[in-house]
């Protein structure tokens, strides 16, 4: 009897052979899928574990437990997890994440407007971040083990060393309260002009660029400096191109895949690690929000949250390595 196995593997190492760009890729998808729909159990599982009662923390100490019984039961809390978690991931499969247990009103509509606010810092942000880390990384090594190299490496280190927080409180102090040219989102955010709104968010742009820029900077410097020493970059020398004329057309190219990787995660921090600038800055966006639902036990707000900021980090690393497989010139023209 022949191995059903057998045969898998035989179509799945002709289609590797005939298109191996499109089965990578796919597989990418597909284990991003699968990991995705394993966080959302993970997220389920941990909030469930999480101590604190809604029930309790929304009618307070006084409750008695008939009330409290009779909330739990309106929530659906009295059934089985696993049947809860099933009715909530179809629900998530259809857009809908329920309602807020606090407010009563859909999560979907509330995390729709609070993530637009989030992309939007995250879209400045990196809009200054990344040309200006990869930019100072090639100037980092051209003037490599010399002044301006050393500058731009103990400033990085120095911004890599101070938290989030830190960075971001002390820019309020200096431009905010003692200089008075900087502005707060507040809760009228929303209701700002464009103008109002870049005036708004420079501070927590500030911060976020000072945090992911120097970690972007120093792997763009050192993926350079890896192709420097190929054959084709003395070529390029010797054939009388300069220095940073090498880096710009051949070093910087052949480096596309650990740079795209090291600013796709960056970009997923701008996105994902918010929370604690969020915090800092009262700015209305995910982070926040998810902070005031962790506060009063709104467990539908916070499931919602965490599988989309899992699934935001899921998906820029499966383009960054789909960008990576692309870049790659073996699987581009295999023989």
């Amino acid at each position: 009897m022949a191995n059903p196995l057998a045969g898998v593997r035989a179509t799945r190492h002709r289609l590797k052979e005939t298109h191996p760009l499109s089965v990578l890729i796919a597989e990418r998808l597909g284990l991003s899928l699968l990991l995705l729909w394993a966080v959302s159990i993970l997220i389920f599982a941990g909030v469930e574990a999480l101590p604190g009662d809604f029930a309790e923390t929304y009618l307070g100490q006084s409750a008695t437990p008939q009330a409290i019984a009779n909330i739990r039961a309106d929530l659906g809390l009295d059934r089985p997890i696993t049947t809860r978690y099933f009715e909530w991931l179809g629900g998530v499969v259809q857009g809908d994440f329920g309602n807020s247990w606090a407010s009563g009103a859909p999560v979907t509509e509330q995390i729709t407007k609070r993530l637009g606010n989030s992309l939007f810092l995250a879209f400045f942000a990196a809009a200054i971040s990344v040309p200006l880390a990869v930019g100072l990384g090639m100037v980092a090594v051209h003037y490599r083990n010399r002044i301006p190299d050393r500058v731009i490496n103990v400033l990085s280190l120095a911004a890599i060393s101070l938290p989030e927080f830190f960075i971001g409180y002390i820019l309020i102090v200096f431009f905010a309260v003692q200089m008075g040219v900087a502005t707060f989102p507040s809760t009228v955010y929303d209701n700002m002009g464009w103008s109002e709104r870049l005036a708004a968010i420079a501070l927590p742009t500030a911060t976020l660029v000072m945090v992911v820029l120097a970690h972007m900077m120093r792997m763009t410097r050192a993926a350079i400096i890896s192709v420097m020493s190929s054959a084709y970059m003395e070529t390029a020398e010797l054939k009388g191109l300069g220095a940073f004329k090498a880096i710009v057309k051949h070093a910087a190219p052949n480096a596309i895949a650990p740079i795209v990787n090291v600013v796709a995660l960056n970009l997923a921090y701008l996105v994902v690690g918010v929370v604690v600038v969020e915090v800092v800055f009262v700015y209305p966006g995910m982070g926040q929000y998810m902070v005031d639902a962790v506060t009063v036990r709104d467990m539908p707000v916070v499931q919602a949250c965490g599988l989309i900021f899992a699934a935001v980090y899921i998906l820029l690393n499966m383009v960054a390595d789909i960008v990576a497989i692309v870049a790659n010139p073996r699987l581009r023209h295999p023989r």
